[in-house]
């Protein structure tokens, strides 16, 4: 267990995703679709659609929003999307998982290989990279939740695995089977989490140099845009002073 670590928040930069809000919206709700449709659409009854709705909770999305992405998943003409996995590598050889949620392959395939080609990546085969990393729970909470500290504490109590503090917030990392349990327990000593979500954890993180990662984040960029693309993580790490001045 640990209780301070450099380690950067690798799915993409903060506030990436507030971009454009209406494109956060629609993909929170084809998470919530897709959840109620491989489950029951009861939170309550429904682990994965309980965490897409508390993603979109976190995220400030509108109840009415919610409840609309969830009757779509019982609606005779709703789109049917599957999850698709990709894995690359981007600029001085890091290593990229994107998750996709699509209803149609051909065109999330091309349009995932484009913004690999046109920004310094190459695209793999399916678990060319994957084995540099572990499948994880990842609970986030900012840095006004609790000092090191107590959130510590609270994730020790809860069962937690690992806890990464800094001045921007608290990581909070468990097996993938055990996030629910240790998110209730957490929410109980903390409040609300700001996300909880199945993650993919580095085993090993890269530092680059300025070069490299004003393109390696035209490429997570790139990605992240894409309506299909759900999350993009890596094993990147950006020192401080280079994210200030890639802005």
């Amino acid at each position: 267990m640990a209780g301070h670590s450099k380690f950067k928040n690798i799915m993409h930069r903060k506030g990436a995703q507030d971009k454009k809000r209406s494109a956060m919206f629609s993909k929170l709700s084809r998470e919530i679709t897709v959840a109620a449709k491989m489950g029951m659409p009861d939170p309550d009854m429904n682990p994965r659609l309980r965490l897409a709705v508390n993603a979109a909770k976190a995220q400030s999305m509108p109840k009415d929003n919610i409840q609309r992405a969830i009757d779509k998943a019982s609606a005779s003409d709703g789109e049917n999307y599957e999850e698709v996995r990709y894995e690359g590598y981007g600029p001085a050889g890091v290593a990229l998982i994107v998750e996709a949620l699509t209803d149609n392959r051909n065109r999330t395939a091309t349009n995932v290989r484009t913004a690999f080609s046109k920004n310094g990546g190459n695209l793999g085969s399916e678990g060319s990279v994957s084995h540099g990393f572990d499948r994880k729970g990842l609970i986030e909470y900012p840095a006004g939740a609790g000092d090191e500290e107590k959130v510590l504490e609270a994730a020790i109590e809860a069962g937690a695995d690992d806890v990464e503090s800094s001045e921007d917030g608290h990581s909070i990392w468990t097996a993938a089977e055990d996030l629910h349990a240790v998110a209730t327990a957490l929410e109980a000593a903390l409040g609300a989490a700001d996300s909880v979500k199945l993650a993919w954890k580095p085993n090993i993180t890269v530092a680059i140099d300025e070069a490299a990662a004003g393109t390696l984040l035209k490429l997570v960029d790139a990605l992240d845009d894409d309506d299909d693309v759900q999350t993009v993580w890596g094993n990147y790490e950006i020192p401080d002073e280079i994210m200030e001045r890639l802005g």
